[in-house]
């Protein structure tokens, strides 16, 4: 009877151990390759909830790291596009469209950071970003939980260093619960922060989607004349 059972009950398969996101990461960082990504916006003052972003974007990574990003922000029918290229940022849309020279539709800047506190402090797509994240939360089912301040992000992360945010807010603190996928990338990130201004308190919440990892993408810096360095 013990030999039968033997031949006629399969062995369980072994349960493969998750893959370490930072070595996953580094795996599909390349040349013209990166991520794409959506993401929505809310903000509540304690008493009103309103939906007040949705973003969409990619990065394009260098040969180690993000060489280069390109998001739209959507407000209603107000607009925005936001393209970083090295050091460089070019801004189009939205109230900044009405301060440009007749003819042109670009801003240009020493500046590639986020665009503004609306948009997503966790940039999972650098490495140094993604090494803190882990060492700051706790893994569990998946799900990586935590906290980390603006201080802490200026230091791993360009997206965040480069948008020249004052240092008045270093001691804030970002919440994040990261979503990790079997093949040990990020597919979702939530983050949350509450800022204070005239006694009122306002907590910001973005929740971001990741897919496409290591698929070609292109991000170009826009046509020469229609950038500008000058307001009218």
């Amino acid at each position: 009877m013990a030999a039968l059972a033997a031949l006629t009950v399969p062995a369980l398969p072994a349960q493969a151990a998750p893959k370490n996101p930072i070595k996953a990461l580094n795996a599909v960082i390349a040349l013209g390759h990166g991520v794409r990504f959506t993401g929505s916006v809310t903000w509540t003052d304690g008493t009103d909830e309103r939906g007040a972003r949705d973003l969409q974007g990619v990065f394009q990574f260098g040969k180690k790291d993000v060489a280069a990003f390109d998001i739209t922000l959507k407000d209603g029918d107000r607009q925005q596009r936001v393209i970083g290229i090295g050091k460089t940022g070019y801004y189009s849309g939205d109230l900044i469209a009405g301060l440009l020279p007749e003819g042109k539709t670009w801003y240009k800047e020493k500046n590639r950071g986020m665009p503004d506190s609306w948009s997503q402090f966790i940039n999972p797509a650098e490495p140094k970003t993604l090494a803190r994240l882990l060492k700051n939360g706790t893994t569990k089912d998946g799900a990586v939980s935590g906290s980390i301040t603006v201080k802490e992000l200026k230091a791993v992360s360009a997206w965040v260093s480069a948008a020249r945010i004052g240092n008045e807010h270093d001691g804030m603190k970002i919440s994040y619960t990261l979503t990790v996928s079997p093949a040990g990338l990020v597919s979702r990130v939530r983050s949350t922060y509450a800022l204070t201004e005239d006694g009122t308190t306002y907590t910001s919440t973005v929740d971001s989607r990741y897919t496409g990892w290591g698929s070609k993408v292109s991000v170009k810096a826009p046509a020469p004349s229609t950038v500008t360095t000058k307001f009218r």
